[in-house]
């Protein structure tokens, strides 16, 4: 019995060992500050600061990469999320979206975080600045 949980902690650390050599790509796309949602917007102090507390790190082309994206599963994880926020709403490249565009983006934002879908609940405990109070959910939805 012993040798069987030992086998099968060794096979685990040896695939956990080889899932490290494939890593997805964490970069950061160029960003235009003048196409960014701040300065298009032009969006009163709190929203803009909770934007960028809470929403910047899948949603704009500035993420913060915490130490546990370099580790994989966690990695291929992150990567994901990121990837897909971006491709749904990227706060720095707001210039992209025309006025129509614009107000349901924001009204979809609101939306999110009336309902606590945004950010996520996985999320929230490695990163607790990011949980979003009635003020803050307030300011987004005043936008």
């Amino acid at each position: 019995m012993r040798f069987k949980i030992e086998a099968i902690l060794f096979g685990a650390g040896v695939v956990f060992l080889a899932a490290q050599f494939f890593q997805p790509a964490r970069e950061n796309p160029p960003a235009d500050p003048a196409a960014s949602f701040e300065a298009v917007v032009k969006p009163p102090a709190h929203a803009a600061a909770v934007i960028e507390r809470s929403c910047r790190d899948c949603h704009s082309n500035r993420t913060a990469w915490p130490w546990y994206s370099g580790v994989s599963p966690v990695s291929w994880m992150v990567a994901r999320d990121v990837k897909e926020g971006r491709a749904r709403l990227n706060f720095s490249q707001w210039n992209l979206y025309g006025p129509e565009m614009s107000k349901l983006r924001l009204r979809a934002v609101c939306e999110a975080a009336a309902k606590g879908n945004m950010p996520p609940k996985y999320y929230t405990p490695m990163h607790p600045q990011a949980r979003l109070k009635e003020p803050d959910v307030a300011a987004l939805c005043g936008l």
